[in-house]
């Protein structure tokens, strides 16, 4: 990397101290992860699998779910290995500067590269787990596909028979709301917020970027195409995650500037 904006980005990391990033779809795809609304995207190329992302339709539909669950048997997400964007922030993790990862993805993958799960938000949750929409149990979706790949074309909840579906965040649901506002401290917490592979189309993730920007957070945003929140950026970078992400961690410290909390905001008068 070498443009102007690059070395800004570069110079903005060097002298941070509290770096929360924001990930999307567009970090894993070097890893075989489809995103949804590229050219090449899930949504773009089956629209059936946009309408079992509505929770309404997941509920009201057995067909959908019987599909999601078809879709589910057969993710990339199982074989998919972490890339070089996910082994960047491990390493930025590790030299004591990035603080905390919120991901929009939900496949584990900056865990299994080796980020601290601690440090990891899930805002839309994790397609490693199973949740009944009844009774509210949880398990390992492991669990769910051995009886799918068994014969079941839609696994019932085992403590009740309710609608089991994947531990994600679907159109219609909300957010957890401990990790949104764990997730809302991180960018009030940061002196940079590092935004990658995602287009900030989606709410309330998207709400965190300005956020963090008001709050005095500078904001380095690396995505494939423009996003609806370039102007608050400090610096705006198209090029590829997977080469940026490995470039600005090994941007050793400067040890320069000051930097002082806005706090934890349910504390606020």
């Amino acid at each position: 990397m070498a443009s102007d904006a690059c070395t800004a980005a570069r110079a903005l990391v060097a002298s941070a101290h509290r770096i929360t990033v924001l990930t999307g779809a567009g970090v894993s795809t070097d890893s075989g992860i489809p995103d949804f609304r590229g050219s090449d995207g899930l949504w773009t190329r089956d629209a059936d699998a946009g309408r079992a992302a509505s929770l309404e339709t997941y509920l009201a539909d057995p067909e959908v779910r019987r599909l999601a669950w078809r879709t589910r048997l057969d993710s990339p997400v199982w074989t998919a290995k972490p890339n070089s964007a996910h082994r960047a922030l491990v390493e930025l993790e590790r030299s004591g500067r990035l603080r905390t990862v919120v991901t929009q993805n939900i496949d584990g993958l900056h865990q299994k590269a080796g980020s601290d799960p601690h440090r990891v938000l899930e805002l839309h949750g994790t397609l490693h787990a199973t949740v009944c929409l009844a009774c509210g149990a949880t398990g390992p979706m492991r669990d769910a596909l051995k009886r799918v790949a068994e014969g079941e074309p839609e696994p019932d909840c085992v403590r009740c028979g309710g609608i089991l579906k994947s531990a994600t965040i679907s159109f219609g649901q909300e957010l957890d709301g401990e990790v949104l506002r764990r997730a809302r401290l991180a960018v009030l917490d940061c002196d940079v917020l590092l935004v990658a592979g995602t287009s900030l189309s989606v709410q309330p993730a998207a709400g965190l970027v300005p956020l963090a920007a008001k709050a005095g957070a500078q904001v380095i945003i690396c995505n494939a195409e423009p996003t609806p929140y370039d102007a608050v950026a400090a610096v705006v970078l198209h090029e590829p995650v997977g080469e940026v992400l490995p470039d600005l961690s090994s941007v050793p410290p400067s040890g320069g500037g000051r930097f002082s909390s806005w706090g934890d905001p349910s504390t606020w008068p």
